[in-house]
């Protein structure tokens, strides 16, 4: 029993020591959203009105209420919210908005298409529309091989089926929700250096 108790405190006092680096998980993942998160937001930007026309459209878009006012909110908060991002600036507040952008894109956009993001009827998470999928895949290679250079047309990867799942979506907000526990980080956020210069707990 001492000998376990031991090992633990040496697995503790070696934690305690890399503790001071324990900034470095949240900077990466800003980092891996930011780019992200901005690259989503300015194609809504320049993109403003078909981007609207898509979210209040009943028939073939969202219908959802407000599609110009929904439409800004949600490229401002996806666009400047990856700035803030980099910088670690405010994370714990701009983390809220963000995942409730995430989670009505999950649900309002991607849900009915289950988890898979690319259609892979081998994956235990594949549903019927995936395994679907499988076959128009198969056809669209056979013409391609018939009628195309296949070779080329697949020298930078295979061709596969956008299936748009929440899987992209739902992955954004567990790791905006880890850093709104988290915070920006140490060292490497703005956060951190005013939470030091105003001594209040906001990194």
């Amino acid at each position: 029993m001492n000998t376990i108790i031991n090992l633990y405190r040496h697995i503790d006092a070696v934690f305690a020591r890399i503790r001071v680096a324990d900034g470095i998980a949240p900077l990466l993942l800003r980092l891996y959203l930011a780019p992200v998160l901005m690259q989503a937001g300015y194609n809504k930007l320049s993109h403003f009105e078909d981007t609207a026309a898509w979210f209040g459209n009943p028939d073939w878009g969202l219908g959802l209420p407000m599609p110009e006012v929904m439409t800004a909110l949600a490229a401002g908060t996806e666009f400047f919210g990856g700035i803030a991002l980099i910088f670690g600036f405010a994370i714990r507040l701009i983390s809220i908005p963000l995942m409730v952008t995430m989670l009505v894109a999950a649900f309002a956009v991607h849900w009915e298409n289950g988890w898979l993001a690319i259609a892979d009827a081998n994956s235990w998470l594949a549903n019927d529309r995936v395994l679907e999928a499988a076959e128009r895949l198969q056809r669209g290679k056979e013409i391609l091989e018939e009628n195309g250079n296949y070779s080329w047309l697949t020298g930078r990867g295979s061709f596969v089926i956008l299936n748009n799942g929440i899987e992209f979506a739902i992955t954004y907000f567990i790791m905006l929700l880890s850093l709104f526990f988290t915070g920006a980080g140490r060292y490497f956020s703005v956060d951190y250096w005013l939470a030091r210069k105003f001594n209040f707990q906001a990194a």
